[in-house]
């Protein structure tokens, strides 16, 4: 009797569909194929025990298994739950007429437990979309996906669960993850507590009015930052504080967040969607493969510049990195999207982030403070050649951010609010919703060249003030464009429905290492 299991493997963020055929011939062993690795083939020892254990017999006879399609790697151990139910239904131990009208997934213990595997929420999608009647995942998976539209998603915690909604599906509506336990233990949880986000205020931060414009100007435009300036000015306390002012996702950029971090198993027990912005902060010391994402074989796994899609990555002590890290985040910063490939294997995952950067001028970390630097001539341009070039040419925002005086410190004068700061932020990026309603892009610093033109359009005033500034700067293609991008962003922030001169200018201002040498400037 052959019987079919929906399941599902995950490439990237999305997840495609996989059968689980088992069937029981005569002969004798236990033969599993499909492409299977070392995690799926040792689920057969898993599943055996787990069945002897709940007092199902494993016949002693041919069970072939085969994952389709065959030429498709698999991988993980949430094959464990299909393959299991896939032996009792054809070994006719138990009458299972609903399997085919749910995804399955799910790793199994040796006592019959089902526990948590990663890819929950691309794997509800899937089944949303093949138009599945439901979903069954370990409980603790199924949190994830509970946001998840038109489909049923059951939480279970044992392998008996799973045969209770296939054999009775109606009389299980306390298996729906929104009516269990564990979902409304960690609703009420949540409710009850208020959380200290821990992020800076704008308000706190003393002086730096420069390049606290330059972060308003960043969020509300999703543009790339990059601050220059000596230890102790307040770069990392800016950044920090930039989480505060960040506009909240649309539910698009929710799920796709979400999925990122289903895949790579950093849910840990969140309930529905990912509603705040990434804010990733790797350290300077961090390899290729962790920024850009990495792994072996089909065990591709997502990187820093993935975690940050949609919200911040803060990259501190820029120039001390490996440049050969700092020159990987080229075709990132420009496809919003990152290529991994490897001999038998290529995974597409988004990048669209928003990098702020902050560094040292130079390796004593005091060029343009007074007379403080003691670094040669040599020694300053080998520590700035790897902030210019190429990299410098697709960050939008540049800013010098010097020394606070003691004077200005001690008064302790009182700045804007991050939530004064944040609602311009939020007013900015609604109307650029609204301007890109009919694309596929959430903010300004998306539109590609055809977008700048169609939405960006510039008056004779506007053009006679971009050549000058192009003239004067002898700035690159790639940069006049962003200029304008960020013109358009202050022009939304000041609610204006076009781009005027004074906003290219203040545009133009945010692009000193286009000059050379500007740190002193």
């Amino acid at each position: 009797m052959l019987i079919r299991i929906n399941s599902a493997k995950c490439t990237g963020i999305d997840a495609e569909k996989v059968i689980v055929e088992v069937e029981i011939q005569m002969g004798i062993g236990i033969h599993l194929v499909g492409l299977a690795d070392a995690a799926v083939k040792e689920s057969l020892l898993r599943t055996t025990t787990a069945l002897s254990s709940l007092g199902f017999k494993v016949p002693g006879k041919k069970i072939i298994i085969n994952l389709a399609p065959a030429d498709v790697h698999k991988k993980g151990s949430g094959y464990d739950l299909p393959i299991a139910l896939g032996i009792i239904a054809a070994s006719e131990q138990r009458e299972l007429q609903a399997l085919g009208d749910y995804m399955i997934m799910g790793e199994l213990g040796l006592d019959g437990s089902v526990r948590a595997i990663p890819g929950a929420l691309p794997y509800a999608d899937l089944a949303a979309k093949e138009g599945m009647r439901g979903i069954i995942l370990p409980e603790e998976s199924a949190l994830e996906a509970v946001e998840v539209p038109n489909i049923e998603v059951y939480g279970v915690k044992t392998l008996n669960d799973v045969l209770r909604i296939i054999g009775n599906p109606a009389d299980c509506c306390d298996l729906l993850i929104w009516n269990t336990v564990a979902y409304n233990k960690i609703r009420r949880k949540r409710s009850l507590i208020h959380e200290e986000s821990g992020i800076p205020d704008f308000r706190d931060i003393i002086g730096q009015e420069a390049a606290k414009r330059a972060a308003e100007i960043a969020a509300a435009g999703g543009h790339n930052l990059a601050m220059i300036g000596s230890p102790g000015s307040g770069k990392s306390s800016i950044a920090k504080a930039m989480a505060g002012i960040l506009p909240p996702m649309t539910t698009e950029e929710a799920m796709v967040t979400s999925k990122i971090y289903s895949v790579a198993g950093k849910n840990n027990g969140r309930v529905g969607l990912v509603r705040e912005r990434p804010f990733r902060s790797p350290h300077y010391s961090a390899s290729m493969a962790a920024i850009l994402g990495g792994g072996g074989g089909d065990s591709i796994q997502p990187g820093e510049i993935t975690l940050a899609c949609n919200g911040v990555l803060f990259l501190d002590e820029l120039g001390q990195m490996p440049k050969s890290v700092i020159e990987a985040l080229r075709a990132p910063l420009e496809d919003r999207k990152v290529s991994i490939s490897r001999l038998r294997t290529k995974v597409d995952y988004p990048a669209s982030f928003m990098l702020v950067a902050a560094s040292n001028p130079c390796p004593c970390g005091f060029y343009g403070d007074g007379d403080r630097c003691n670094c040669t001539p040599t020694q300053r341009a080998n520590y700035l050649s790897r902030l210019s070039g190429p990299i410098m040419d697709r960050i939008d925002l540049q800013v010098v951010v010097r020394q606070v005086p003691a004077e200005k410190i001690m008064h302790g004068c009182k700045a804007e609010s991050s939530k004064d700061i944040a609602a311009r932020v939020l007013k900015a990026r609604i109307a650029q919703k609204n301007r890109f309603a009919a694309e596929s892009i959430n903010c300004n610093a998306e539109m590609d060249n055809k977008l700048l033109e169609r939405y960006c359009p510039l008056d004779e005033a506007c053009q006679e003030t971009l050549k000058k500034i192009m003239g004067r700067m002898n700035l690159s293609m790639r940069a006049y464009f962003r200029i304008i991008k960020v013109a358009r962003t202050i022009a939304d922030l000041e609610e204006s429905d076009r781009i005027k001169p004074k906003h290219l200018l203040e545009a133009a201002s945010f692009r000193f290492l286009d000059k050379g040498d500007g740190i002193t400037g």
